[in-house]
């Protein structure tokens, strides 16, 4: 059997009038939140992308890897639209699995973290909001079509992960900055 090309083409011109094409075979405005949605998540994969790369090989490098392609997952079943299968979905148990073990080994948070620290710090952290605006994205999705509930689950799931993510490293690195009352510094 031979693999077929996926994109054999770059430059199609079928986008120039502002529609794109579903794996459906459906073609919709490139303002539409379905297509809204898939932008949300590939911005999010490449800030997941970008975390990997600042990390070099960390011990968190399987799971962020996990991840991105669980958004790729993820994208396809959105691009299929009418003929997507909730299978297609990532399960939330290792997601959620690997949230209580690394969440477990961290102290009580007393204070609210500020986006920032270390450069793996700060990626995180762009990651994490990264996910929730995609979630935000998805929910504005989830009006027009219900069954797309589950992927703005998993991605509120992993906002959550990221979250995590961003307290261990900082943890580890000593970069986390915690907010003051009234901001200013002394």
């Amino acid at each position: 059997m031979t693999e077929r090309n996926r994109l054999s083409r770059i430059v199609t011109r079928t986008g120039d009038a502002g529609l794109t094409g579903m794996a459906d075979g459906s073609r919709l405005s490139k303002t539409d939140a379905r297509v809204t949605a898939l932008g949300a998540l590939d911005e999010l994969n490449a800030h997941l992308g970008m975390l990997r790369a600042v990390l070099c090989e960390s011990s968190f490098d399987g799971f962020l890897g996990d991840q991105q392609h669980a958004l790729f997952d993820l994208g396809g079943f959105l691009a299929m639209a009418s003929l997507a299968q909730i299978e297609q979905i990532p399960t939330l148990e290792s997601l959620e699995a690997w949230i209580e073990h690394h969440n477990a080994n961290l102290p009580p948070l007393k204070e609210f973290i500020l986006p920032g620290g270390s450069l793996a710090l700060a990626q995180a952290h762009i990651a994490r909001v990264t996910a929730r605006r995609a979630e935000c994205h998805l929910w504005a999705l989830v009006a027009e079509d219900d069954q797309v509930a589950p992927v703005a689950v998993y991605i509120n799931r992993l906002s959550d992960a990221l979250f995590v993510l961003a307290r261990v490293i900082g943890q580890q690195d000593g970069s986390v900055v915690y907010w003051r009352r009234g901001g200013a510094l002394a």
